[in-house]
C-alpha cells in the first residue's frame, strides 16, 4: 500500500497531536484556559487536570509514553463511566464518544511506545535498550 512506508511517521505525527490535545484538556482545568464552558467539580480538577497537562506534554514529546499513555487511557475509561456512561449505553448518546475515542487510542500508544520523533528513541538508540519491547519497537 502506498502509505506504509509512512507507518512510524504518521503515528509519530498521532502521537504528537493527541498528546497536544489532550494537554489542553488539562489547562483548561487547572488554570481555566481556555475557559471551560461548564463547571468542573474540584475531584476532577484535582485528579484529571495534571494527568491530562503532564501526560499530555510527555506522550506529545514521547517521554515514558508507555506508561503515560497507559495512565491517561485508565482515566479516559473513568472519565466515560463517571460522566457518560451513566447518561445512556450509547456513546452517540450520551456524548462520550471523546473520551471512548481518548482512551482507545492512549491504549494503542501504550502499546506500541514513542516510536520515531521521541525522547524514548533517544534514550533507546543511547544504549537504553531496556525501553524497547521485545519486537524492537521503542
Amino acid at each position: 500500500m502506498f502509505m506504509n512506508k509512512f507507518i512510524g511517521q504518521t503515528y509519530g505525527i498521532m502521537r504528537i497531536i493527541t498528546g497536544f490535545l489532550i494537554l489542553w484538556h488539562g489547562s483548561q482545568k487547572l488554570f481555566s484556559f481556555p475557559p471551560p464552558g461548564q463547571d468542573i467539580p474540584a475531584f476532577v480538577m484535582t485528579i484529571a487536570g495534571p494527568i491530562e497537562l503532564f501526560g499530555g506534554i510527555l506522550i506529545a514529546v514521547g517521554l515514558w509514553t508507555r506508561y503515560v499513555a497507559f495512565l491517561a487511557s485508565g482515566l479516559m475509561a473513568f472519565a466515560y463511566w463517571i460522566a457518560h456512561g451513566t447518561q445512556a449505553f450509547l456513546p452517540i448518546v450520551n456524548q462520550g464518544e471523546l473520551a471512548v475515542l481518548y482512551c482507545f487510542v492512549f491504549l494503542y500508544i501504550s502499546a506500541n511506545g514513542g516510536g520515531i520523533w521521541s525522547i524514548d528513541a533517544v534514550i533507546a538508540s543511547r544504549g537504553g535498550a531496556q525501553t524497547q519491547s521485545p519486537d524492537g519497537r521503542i
